[in-house]
């Protein structure tokens, strides 16, 4: 086997992470109607799912450098089939449905976890020209879109031809893919792991304010990702009147799919565009979106820009990979996984809040319309942040490349800047 199948088995490891965080969402109005979970109980799954995830990612960035990549790989594809598999079974056989469902979340975010801190440094470590390696990491994040349209399109539609009663099939078809690729992962080639004496300490990268603004960008690209995908699907049903199958493939669907073609696009031709302008003008786009999905009083409107938000947050996440391993390019796996803490902590505090404020709000409307549309309203501090962080990294480029022409940031400026 070659390096070839390697960069394939680790685009489907991101479909993978693409089944853990997407397929509960969707079935969300499940889980309600039959267990009577709350909006914020149901936010607190999400909740759940990437706080796991954030403390994976911690633990990770201790050990993977030591250990090397197969082991936590094999691993990563183990919890997400076990989690999956719970995701079924557990809460028929727990006393409450509800504990049941947190615990598969637990499993299978523990898995997502390990994908989020591997696949990323796995394919940035494989052979490929420098001044490609922004739109490579774009080509290999689209896979998770397509995961999650896979995902949304399978779920819903087999939901409908099952009926509801018989929910507990779709997880189980689903731990397939983990399954499979499981196998895969125990036998290709995997690249080492950057050595102790050639990465970049973690202490430095800490101290180093570029990468602090690093970390601010990916919390807020987790939450601005994760908070409309999440939330897309039971808002369209509930807040806009649309029935699931429609409000399903108008919602999270078109979303992942615009979501993909932003990354695929980037990943074929992205080496002609700065990638911080980009994701500057994508941060204005993704604001625009959240205030005409909550603000928006004609349906066919408020999914447009659920729909579009997908191609506004499609570089978000990968471009902040690529800007950061394109200024620390020895960071290795360990500044991989603390970008990931960070993406992660904003995946599950932003889907999360807009859950809490949902419930505060929906007094306002006994349908639950107003209450979403104000969770989604307040989801827009993260893109408008995002806008504020582009600003201050352009200025800050600009400055060091005016004051101090050998700074090293001048050799990321024709990827990046």
């Amino acid at each position: 086997m070659t390096f070839d199948h390697t960069r394939r088995a680790c685009y489907l490891g991101y479909v993978t992470q693409a089944i853990v965080n997407n397929l509960a969402p969707l079935l969300f109005i499940v889980f309600q109607t039959r267990y009577d979970v709350p909006y914020e109980m149901l936010g607190r799954l999400i909740l759940l799912n990437f706080a796991t995830q954030l403390v994976t990612d911690l633990v990770a960035v201790k050990v993977v450098d030591r250990t090397g990549y197969r082991l936590p790989m094999v691993l990563a594809h183990l919890f997400s089939v076990a989690g999956l598999v719970l995701l079924a079974v557990a809460p028929s056989l727990t006393p409450s449905p509800y504990t049941g469902l947190a615990v598969a979340v637990v499993v299978y975010g523990i898995g997502g976890g390990l994908l989020e801190v591997l696949v990323s440094p796995v394919v940035d470590a494989l052979p490929s020209p420098q001044e490609h390696r922004a739109a490579t990491m774009s080509l290999l994040h689209s896979f998770y879109c397509w995961g999650q349209v896979a995902v949304v399109l399978g779920t819903t539609l087999m939901l409908a031809a099952v009926g509801e009663s018989a929910w507990q099939v779709l997880p189980l078809m689903w731990a397939l893919v983990p399954l499979a690729n499981l196998v895969v992962f125990a036998r290709v080639p995997l690249p080492p792991t950057v050595p102790d004496e050639h990465r970049t300490p973690l202490r430095a990268l800490l101290r180093s304010p570029a990468f602090a603004g690093a970390l601010l960008l990916m919390l807020c690209a987790g939450a601005s990702e994760l908070t409309m995908s999440q939330w897309s699907s039971l808002f369209a049903e509930q807040g806009l009147g649309v029935s699931k199958v429609w409000g399903d493939l108008a919602g999270p669907c078109l979303f992942a799919v615009l979501m993909g073609i932003g990354r695929i696009v980037y990943g074929l031709w992205g080496q002609r565009v700065p990638l911080l302008p980009a994701m500057i003008a994508c941060a204005g786009l993704a604001t625009a979106c959240y205030l005409l999905a909550a603000l928006a009083d004609d349906p066919v409107l408020a999914l447009a820009g659920c729909a579009l938000c997908g191609l506004a947050v499609s570089l978000m996440w990968p471009g902040t990979f690529s800007l950061t391993s394109a200024r620390f390019p020895m960071g290795g796996a360990a500044m991989f996984g603390v970008l990931a803490v960070f993406g992660d902590a904003g995946a599950a505090a932003g889907p999360w809040l807009a859950g809490a404020v949902a419930d505060a709000t929906v007094t306002a409307a006994p349908g639950g319309g107003s209450g979403l549309r104000t969770g989604l309203l307040v989801g827009t501090v993260f893109p408008i942040a995002i806008l504020g962080i582009g600003a201050a990294y352009t200025l800050a480029a600009r400055r060091s490349r005016s004051d101090r022409p050998d700074h090293p940031i001048r050799t990321v400026r024709k990827d990046v800047l």
